[in-house]
């Protein structure tokens, strides 16, 4: 039997920009570092305003193109409960956004970070903690457990957000999507080094 992929969860407002791209943007990066074996981490996202059923923005599919990922096939979901429960990690764009996954599903708080933010604590934990576990999900997660403990040990301020850029320039959408790149792919390149593919890439 298949065991159960680490699940991520990526949020934001109309889940048509910033989590949109930060989902196939991160989809595309595993495929690339984990030859055949992407499915063992699963990227999902999430708009707490989702529009519904729409494709990814065109500007942020322009960006997201420009990093060498496609924006295809995308459609935009509403953030239910039911989503948060079933991530093993939820990576949110704003601190506003983290505050809307908790008064959904107040139980997933050692679970949900800004991106930002869990980039940054993974960076403090740094490769020498002790993650157990006999599977990948298992050392994942006990990752994540660690960002939580670790959690008191760095100040949450609006450095924080990645900026919405709706309604605004091609270039905003750029920023939105250096941002993302900064925080996500080095945070996924962490979690990737824990499956057993990654350990010995």
């Amino acid at each position: 039997m298949q065991p159960a992929p680490f699940t991520v969860l990526l949020v934001c407002t109309g889940n048509i920009c910033r989590s949109a791209l930060a989902e196939r943007l991160g989809r595309a990066y595993l495929e690339e570092t984990l030859p055949g074996d992407a499915s063992t981490i699963r990227l999902l996202s999430a708009g707490t305003q989702a529009v519904v059923g729409s494709g990814m923005h065109p500007d942020s599919a322009l960006v997201l193109r420009g990093f060498g990922a496609e924006p295809d096939g995308f459609t935009a979901q509403q953030l239910i409960e039911g989503l948060v429960m079933d991530a093993d990690l939820v990576l949110t764009m704003t601190r506003g956004h983290r505050r809307d996954v908790l008064a959904l599903a107040p139980r997933a708080l050692a679970r949900t970070y800004t991106l930002r933010e869990a980039a940054d604590l993974v960076r403090l934990l740094g490769d020498d903690v002790e993650l157990p576990g006999e599977t990948f999900a298992e050392r994942a997660r006990a990752l994540v457990k660690e960002m939580a403990t670790a959690r008191s040990r760095r100040e949450s301020g609006p450095d924080d957000d990645v900026a919405d850029p709706i309604g605004r320039p091609l270039e905003a959408h750029q920023e939105a999507g250096d941002a993302i790149v900064q925080a996500l792919l080095p945070l996924l390149a962490r979690i990737a080094s824990l499956s057993d593919a990654g350990a010995t890439a």
